[in-house]
């Protein structure tokens, strides 16, 4: 699997100069691929700013100006002088001023769908941390622990639970709801001070490629004036970022649906 760094610094550069904007205008828009199986390469305005989008990824953020964006999503390889795009979307408008993450994963069934999250960045207490668990795979309800206590219990797919607990080091895991068996780690988590650690469950339970993808925020215990405040949860409605992420969630709706229909036809 590529570094999810992937040039996120080259990626901002050219969404940059496609749409100039003040830097206050801005917001922090990070992306995780959690659909199993499709690698994909993201255009943003005719440039190609995600190339080898690859399951399980989590880009850095990237800090888009407001305004206008084209969307195009091609299958991993195919370029606009070699192919159509899977999919395509014009006009996308971005506000400002938000920090955000879009997740294109798949819902309790295995159809991949779209979640679009607010990230919780209001400001915590000394020697606190948050903790941001987020349901986005192919499973029933699930249960989380920490010490093989239950602290989450019965979180389904596509929502959240987040937690303001003392910073430290925990170990964790997921586990049916009500019941002890263990669907994904143990694993050691760190919970630093003044963070926002968000982990999402991804994958397919059937399919037995369940995993976890960590996202961490920081700058949470510094000055209250100087660090904007979010509410955290899932959006319903911004249409624009929908949008946004419908591109991804298209193209792997479409993969997706044609592997089957080749399967079936063997």
């Amino acid at each position: 699997m590529r570094s999810i760094a992937w040039g996120a610094a080259a990626s901002l550069a050219l969404v940059a100069t496609a749409v100039p904007a003040l830097a206050q205008d801005t917001s922090d828009v990070s992306v995780l691929h959690a659909v199993p199986g499709l690698t994909v390469d993201v255009y943003v305005n005719g440039e190609e700013t995600i190339p080898d989008f690859e399951p399980g990824t989590l880009t850095d953020p990237l800090e888009l100006p407001a305004g206008s964006y084209d969307i195009d999503v091609y299958a991993d390889g195919d370029t606009p002088d070699s192919a159509e795009p899977a999919i395509s979307a014009e006009g996308i408008e971005v506000p400002g001023g938000a920090n955000l993450t879009l997740a294109a994963h798949l819902d309790a069934e295995g159809t991949p769908m779209l979640s679009a999250f607010a990230n919780d960045t209001s400001q915590l207490d000394a020697g606190q941390a948050r903790l941001t668990v987020r349901h986005t795979a192919a499973a029933p309800a699930v249960d989380v622990r920490a010490g093989e206590t239950p602290v989450i219990e019965g979180l389904t797919n596509p929502n959240e639970e987040v937690l303001n607990l003392d910073a430290g080091s925990v170990s964790a895991d997921v586990v049916l709801a009500g019941t002890d068996t263990v669907a994904i780690g143990p694993a050691d988590v760190d919970l630093a001070e003044g963070t926002n650690t968000i982990v999402y469950a991804w994958g397919s339970a059937e399919d037995e490629n369940l995993a976890l993808a960590v996202q961490t925020i920081d700058g949470l215990h510094g000055d209250p004036a100087g660090v904007p405040t979010g509410e955290a949860g899932l959006l319903d409605g911004n249409a624009s970022l929908w949008m946004f992420g419908l591109a991804l969630t298209g193209a792997a709706g479409a993969v997706v649906a044609s592997r089957r229909l080749s399967r079936e036809s063997v």
